[in-house]
């Protein structure tokens, strides 16, 4: 249960720097997105399309943000959804953090180190095959 704690924490602070960070993000874009201030010159991602949706990109960090909480809530809590959604969110960041750099960057080194520390304490010191005796003799 430790490790889970600690995959937890690492979940908790990732999803709470991007819902924190979505949510100050779209402030920003309403206050100043009327006034002529380019939005995207501050916050760009390397695929056009991104850039281009960049308030939805917002919203979907946001979004990721909270299902990642919520996945970390359960794992605290010491619940099966809970690890079944951490895993998920973790697997789905590694996936998209290529598309979303620079930000990706941070955000699969957080997915990542949770992720390897899930599957250490899942698995623990299982083996993949165990070792038989051979019996040719």
């Amino acid at each position: 249960m430790k490790k889970y704690r600690a995959a937890a924490t690492l979940m908790i602070i990732h999803g709470g720097v991007m819902e924190l960070a979505g949510v100050f993000l779209i402030i920003f874009t309403q206050l100043f997105s009327d006034r002529g201030i380019d939005t995207g010159k501050y916050f760009s991602f390397k695929l056009p399309y991104f850039q281009d949706n960049l308030y939805m990109m917002i919203i979907m960090g946001v979004i990721y943000g909270v299902l990642r909480l919520i996945g970390a809530i359960g794992l605290l809590k010491n619940r099966m959804w809970g690890l079944a959604l951490s895993v998920i969110n973790c697997v789905t960041t590694i996936i998209l953090m290529m598309f979303l750099l620079p930000a990706g960057i941070v955000d699969g080194i957080l997915a990542g180190s949770a992720l390897v520390i899930i599957l250490m304490q899942y698995f623990g010191d299982k083996k993949i095959v165990s070792e038989v005796p051979d019996r040719s003799t």
